[in-house]
C-alpha cells in the first residue's frame, strides 16, 4: 500500500500535465507488478486494490486494456457490489429508536391494567418502577389494551326513558286540561 502511495506521488506531476493518459497507464501496471510480487499463484486482492481498479475505472477511459489480473467485468462487478452495498447500508434502519420490550414485561403491563382498571399509564409505570423494571411511560400506555367505552344511548332512547320516568309536575296538570294559571293556583 506504501509502494502505491510513492507511485502514485511520483505520478503526481504527469496526472495534472500533457501526459495523462500515459501517467495512468503507467499507474495501472505498477499496481498490478506489485501484486504480482505479492501473489504466490493467484494474488490476493485486498479492499484496497479493489477501491483502486473502481476509482481508475471512473476517471481512465482505457483502463480495460491495461488490465490483465481480473476481467474488467470482474472490475464493474465490483463496482455494482459497492454500489448495492453503500444504498443498502444508507437505507437500512437507523440502530436507535425504543429498546424492544420483552413480551414478559408486555404480559406483565397487559395483566396490570387488566387486573386494576381505574390505573393509567402513570401508575402502571411507577409501580413497574418499583418492582426494578424500567420501561418509559408512554411504551406502558402503548401496550395497555385499548379500553372500549360502553355504547351511549341514542337521542330516541334518552328521550323515552325520561318521558316515561317523569311524573307531570302538579302544577302542569290543571294547564293540561285548559284552566288558566292563576285559577290553578287558588283551587290548589
Amino acid at each position: 500500500m506504501i509502494t502505491l502511495l510513492l507511485h502514485v506521488l511520483r505520478l503526481f506531476p504527469f496526472l495534472f500535465g500533457g501526459h495523462r493518459q500515459l501517467a495512468l497507464e503507467n499507474l495501472a501496471l505498477r499496481q498490478q507488478l506489485a501484486l504480482y510480487k505479492r501473489a504466490i499463484i493467484r494474488p490476493p486482492l485486498r479492499r484496497a486494490d479493489r477501491l483502486f481498479w473502481i476509482g481508475l475505472a471512473r476517471i481512465w477511459t482505457g483502463w480495460t486494456q491495461a488490465l490483465v489480473i481480473v476481467t474488467p467485468a470482474t472490475v464493474l462487478q465490483w463496482q455494482r457490489r459497492r454500489f448495492r452495498a453503500y444504498w443498502t447500508r444508507l437505507c437500512r434502519r437507523a440502530s436507535g429508536g425504543r429498546p424492544h420490550v420483552p413480551p414478559e414485561i408486555k404480559a406483565l403491563i397487559i395483566r396490570m391494567a387488566t387486573a386494576n382498571p381505574l390505573w393509567g399509564a402513570p401508575r402502571i409505570h411507577g409501580e413497574l418502577l418499583k418492582l426494578g423494571i424500567n420501561v418509559a411511560e408512554r411504551t406502558v400506555s402503548r401496550l395497555m389494551p385499548k379500553r372500549r367505552p360502553r355504547p351511549s344511548q341514542t337521542w330516541r332512547t334518552f328521550l323515552a326513558n325520561h318521558v316515561a320516568r317523569t311524573e307531570p309536575h302538579p302544577a302542569a296538570v290543571p294547564l293540561a286540561l285548559g284552566v288558566p294559571r292563576g285559577l290553578a293556583t287558588m283551587r290548589s
